[in-house]
């Protein structure tokens, strides 16, 4: 595994700044065209899905210059399964650590902290991290800094490691309803020893759950309240939260779970805890949203931090946030691309093979739920289910059916 330029992240920096980032405006000038068949290609696509027992009813939002061009809904009808509408709430998982990763630039733009900065700066129980090898425990040689949460180099995982999987209830440092807050969490996790000296490797991992309690700290407000009012209220996103109270848990969608004998739909298995008095809100996985709000997330993101003349994060940051930190980290599951903050990143449109331009990131989320964002062109596309287990493919087959190049079916 090759590691990039973390440590040279502030020059970098530092050169947007000069510039104005003036190779991605030029970029922009020339449009990444969709194929011409791709509201097509995606339909074929959904039902595939459907028809093939991946997920249960599905929906699409494909998005280009501040304007939605493309929204399918495609129902299963099958006993147990609910309809998609306008209200629908879904789990969106890991499609929480963007959103995480952009409350943290807004931070870092007024000035809050550094990228090398020790998190123990922040969260004294940090200070003292110990490292596990083989049977023994040692003390860490390197600090855990913040930019190690946001590049997943930090050393903690989720044990074991898949992409998109939940936390797992048997780790005491990783179950949601065991603590009362995110302070708590944290005493927990810095209990635990790390994989490896935080900065030398790559771990998908708990980092953004601990990003959250760093929120609170630097903003001085409860992490939920800080995101309410630095992203989602600007966005107009009123249906993202934490929270699942009566009225909105009858808009959750059914769970469609095909793993081995195991298959049908389910209203009973929440895996997280949505209670509206817990304070323990996980910035890596905690949130349910809706296919519109995501989308306007994806819009401000599309359109270098401005959603329609609301400036969220400066477009400098939204270069950051796609600047490659560590390479081949799932090659077989993702080839071709990179992760920068918590975002793959398409590095070699050749190997990715689904037609989608150089820089174009996203994410997943455990559901099979999935986002893409290309700043260059102001394009964007969701698709969001309710569904396990975790299918790897529907990230570049949804990719392939906007862009061209991949059969869908």
């Amino acid at each position: 595994m090759r590691s990039s330029a973390t440590r040279a992240f502030a020059p970098f920096v530092a050169l947007l700044l000069l510039t104005g980032i003036a190779a991605a405006q030029s970029s922009a000038q020339t449009e990444t065209q969709f194929a011409p068949d791709f509201a097509e290609k995606l339909t074929m696509l959904q039902d595939a899905l459907i028809e093939n027992e991946v997920t249960g009813s599905n929906v699409v939002l494909v998005g280009r210059d501040g304007e939605i061009v493309h929204r399918s809904v495609r129902n299963s009808g099958r006993r147990g399964d609910r309809d998609i509408t306008e209200e629908t709430l879904f789990p969106i998982w890991s499609m929480s650590k963007p959103i995480t990763i952009v409350a943290m630039m807004t931070l870092h733009e007024k000035g809050l902290f550094d990228w090398n900065d020790p998190v123990s700066k922040y969260i004294p129980c940090f200070a003292d991290l110990t490292v596990r090898e083989g049977d023994t425990v040692r003390p860490a040689k390197t600090p855990l800094r913040v930019i190690d949460l946001m590049t997943h180099r930090s050393g903690y995982s989720y044990y074991p490691v898949v992409p998109g999987i939940p936390p797992r209830h048997d780790h005491p440092q990783q179950s949601q309803t065991k603590f009362k807050d995110l302070q708590e969490f944290c005493e927990a996790a810095a209990d635990h020893p790390l994989d490896f000296d935080p900065g030398t490797d790559f771990r998908y991992g708990i980092n953004q759950a601990i990003l959250g309690r760093l929120v609170e700290v630097l903003s001085g407000r409860p992490f939920g309240t800080y995101l309410e009012e630095a992203i989602f209220e600007p966005l107009g996103m009123s249906e993202t939260s934490f929270v699942l109270d009566q009225e909105r848990r009858e808009r959750f969608q059914p769970l469609w779970i095909n793993i081995g004998d195991l298959k049908g739909y389910t209203n009973l298995l929440d895996e997280l805890n949505y209670d509206p008095d817990s304070k323990a809100h996980f910035g890596g996985e905690g949130l349910v949203s809706n296919p519109a709000d995501y989308a306007k997330f994806c819009e401000m993101l599309a359109n270098n931090g401005d959603f329609r003349g609301r400036r969220i994060v400066s477009p400098q940051s939204i270069e950051a946030i796609r600047t490659v930190h560590s390479e081949d980290v799932f090659p077989e599951l993702m080839p071709g691309v990179d992760m920068g903050f918590s975002v793959f990143v398409i590095t070699d449109p050749e190997a990715d093979g689904t037609h989608a331009p150089r820089g174009v990131f996203g994410w997943s989320g455990y559901h099979n739920t999935h986002f893409f964002v290309d700043p260059d062109t102001n394009a964007w596309a969701v698709f969001m289910s309710r569904s396990r287990e975790f299918n790897g493919t529907i990230p570049p087959r949804l990719r392939a059916a906007v862009y061209g190049d991949r059969s869908t079916n």
